[in-house]
């Protein structure tokens, strides 16, 4: 943002004139500050002469760092007060979302206070967003403090009132010092302030800043440290009520869980939506569920939602599966502080099965249906459209897409069971089109009489269509059938009637076709490599089944399923699984899909030593994966050309944004979906140029 030079001066000049309590003599204090060098520097940077290296910008980085944001963010250097929200009970509900923090910030702020009344500096407190919620020392410079809203309700981020030692302190993540013209907005250049951030014991989160302030002659240099004591004091203080509320709320629960079951899974949050406790839940799916709670819930510490209305937020931010467990309050001397959720590990699959209107549906589709096992949205879509085609007597055809091993025979078999008509003697005929070659195809698909071909029986055989008659006919991998077979295959579904190779009769078919492939057929026929017909004829309706890496949680239900039923067939009793197994099975990306889990819990029953199935139990390729969730991104736990792919595209998400943001930081962390801290660190961690880009 270019401004006039001289304008900038004269606002400069007139505002120490108002302001009686500037120290205009003061030249030079620690840190190398020069009033006049840096007033200097501030003008240079609004003026855009950017020739001087930043090496040679005489303020200290932290300043011009912030000075570059807030001018490329558009802040009005002249600005001269913070926004204010002069609305009482909007200020009084701001403070009430913040009562554990101001809470916790009293006992310090008491004895401070009680020594800062006429030393000209006032303590402060502002709550995450940067807004001022306790105030307490000097009455003097209180009453100044006015002036430009450095007071309870005013608002002081960085990209609202520039450069001061709430905002940049919410930025950095650090305590900052920012004296008097290190200011960027120029009604704020008579004031000195050092800000330290406070965070959140749970988890570490900024959650507020303390800050003292006042007239240019309070600085002192420790008076970072006096801030940042001050901080570490009330992190202490909510450290020491969150483990007692912790307690208190794992008492409420114990003493009023009648039904609670030790296998059952279970997890205590707070009326902030913080997980606290959790039993019986993995790793990688409790730090899912808490992050969605917390994310969901991040207001309900307002006192105006209800009871109910806190539950129902709960509620609605659960995953789809975990939707039907049961949410009870957890009450402390009579106000809600938390809930308990309760649910089974072996979670209930929902009917996945929809009813056409005017069919009856029978058990054998029930049974069919149930044999796919998941609660994923992806896999219950599908089901569905199956449930629907076995349904209709109108759709003749399905095409199945899918990688190898997700199932799609089961969803064949599905059809053919839930079909009208359908029983265990209705004819199911299945072909692998991948495993016959070419000579023999015509012979498959269509049958021969005796001598049609050298190598034909003697008796002549009938083909898969006339095997079929009556019942569902099952193509897997149809995309490896040659294209010279296709156009005969065409015929047979556009007339119903096959004949047998070397016989010049026809007989008439009645078959459902159910063809799978695990070839994108589109891409296929645009190679050539597939009749566009045929593929038109044969998708009448099309699934697609979900490869088990998208399926999220199903792989859980996947294993206890497969477990239980392979003990059944041994005899023995089921495995049990380490939590950091289930976080491994989660966060692996299972490339031969649901084959390669059932093959793998089969291999667990015979070679695991015990009945608990721990991570040295499993292939190393599966086991590293646990590791590799729980690290930082940068790591060496987990492979390195993968942090490289994960860095590479991190950057390059930055890179882009910077450039469709136009170099708005602030614009940039929105678009981002991170905060602006996040965003200032990742941009020193790639070495990507901040400031004016």
């Amino acid at each position: 943002m270019k401004q006039d030079p001289d304008t900038i001066k004269n606002s400069i000049n007139a505002l120490q004139t108002r302001r009686p309590m500037a120290s205009a003599g003061l030249a030079t204090i620690d840190l190398g500050y020069d009033e006049r060098k840096t007033m200097r520097a501030w003008e240079t940077l609004l003026s855009g002469d950017q020739e001087h290296p930043r090496s040679e910008f005489l303020v200290r980085s932290t300043i011009h760092d912030s000075w570059s944001r807030c001018a490329t963010g558009g802040i009005d250097a002249l600005q001269q007060e913070a926004p204010f929200e002069s609305d009482r009970d909007a200020v009084e509900n701001v403070a009430r979302a913040s009562a554990e923090l101001l809470s916790a910030a009293k006992r310090s702020f008491s004895a401070i206070g009680q020594l800062l009344d006429g030393t000209g500096a006032m303590l402060m407190l502002a709550d995450s967003d940067g807004v001022l919620i306790d105030a307490i020392g000097d009455k003097r410079t209180i009453y100044d403090g006015m002036d430009i809203h450095l007071a309870v309700g005013g608002k002081w981020t960085e990209d609202v009132v520039g450069t001061n030692g709430i905002g940049t302190a919410l930025w950095t993540g650090e305590p900052v010092l920012v004296h008097a013209a290190e200011h960027f907005c120029a009604g704020i250049k008579s004031w000195t302030c050092a800000g330290a951030p406070v965070r959140d014991p749970f988890d570490g989160r900024t959650i507020g800043v303390v800050d003292l302030s006042g007239p240019p002659n309070i600085f002192r240099p420790h008076n970072i440290a006096l801030v940042a004591a001050a901080a570490r004091e009330i992190e202490m203080a909510l450290a020491d009520s969150q483990k007692e509320e912790r307690a208190r709320l794992l008492e409420a629960f114990i003493s009023s869980a009648n039904n609670y079951r030790s296998t059952d899974g279970l997890m205590i949050i707070d009326r902030h939506g913080r997980a606290i406790y959790s039993n019986n839940v993995p790793g990688a799916q409790k730090r899912r569920l808490a992050e969605g709670i917390r994310h969901g819930t991040r207001n309900c510490r307002l006192p105006e939602l209800t009871d109910s209305g806190f539950l129902d937020s709960v509620t609605t931010t659960l995953p789809q599966e975990l939707r039907s467990c049961h949410v009870s309050p957890l009450k402390l001397n009579g106000d809600l502080r938390g809930a308990a959720l309760l649910f089974p590990m072996t979670i209930e699959r929902r009917s996945s099965i929809s009813i056409v209107p005017g069919t009856a549906i029978s058990q054998r589709l029930r049974d069919a249906a149930s044999a796919i096992v998941g609660q994923s949205p992806a896999l219950l879509s599908a089901v569905d459209v199956a449930t629907r085609v076995a349904q209709s007597e109108q759709v003749t055809s399905l095409l199945i897409e899918g990688e190898t091993g997700v199932g799609k025979e089961l969803f064949a078999r599905l059809v053919h069971l839930g079909g009208q008509g359908g029983t265990s003697t209705t004819p199911f005929v299945a072909l692998n089109c991948g495993a016959i070659t070419k000579e023999l195809f015509g012979s498959e698909l269509f049958g021969h009489v005796a001598g049609a071909f050298t190598g034909a029986s003697r008796e002549g055989k009938p083909g898969v269509f006339e095997l079929a008659h009556g019942g569902v006919l099952s193509l897997d991998e149809i995309g490896e059938m040659p294209i010279d077979i296709q156009p005969f295959l065409l015929r047979v579904l556009e007339e119903r009637v096959v004949q047998r190779l070397g016989d010049s009769r026809s007989r008439a078919v009645n078959v459902r076709l159910v063809a799978s492939t695990n070839r994108d057929l589109k891409q296929e026929v645009e190679a050539g490599r597939f009749r566009r017909d045929l593929f038109y004829r044969i998708s009448t309706v099309s699934i697609r089944i979900p490869p088990l890496r998208e399926r999220g949680n199903d792989v859980l239900l996947l294993v206890e399923h497969l477990n239980r039923k392979i003990a059944d067939q041994k005899g023995s009793a089921p495995l049990r699984f380490a939590n950091e197994v289930f976080d491994a099975f989660l966060a692996y990306s299972w490339p031969g899909n649901v084959r390669e889990l059932k093959n793998l819990v089969e291999r667990l029953h015979v070679l695991t030593d015990g009945r608990t199935v721990e991570l040295p139990d499993i292939p190393s390729e599966i086991s590293s994966w646990s590791a590799r969730l729980d690290a930082p991104s940068n790591a060496a736990g987990g492979p390195e050309a993968d942090v490289r792919s994960f860095e590479d595209a991190e950057r390059q998400a930055i890179r882009n944004a910077l450039a469709a943001e136009h170099g708005n930081l602030t614009k940039v962390a929105y678009r981002l979906g991170i905060s602006r801290p996040t965003l200032y660190r990742k941009l020193e961690q790639y070495g990507i140029r901040r400031g004016f880009l």
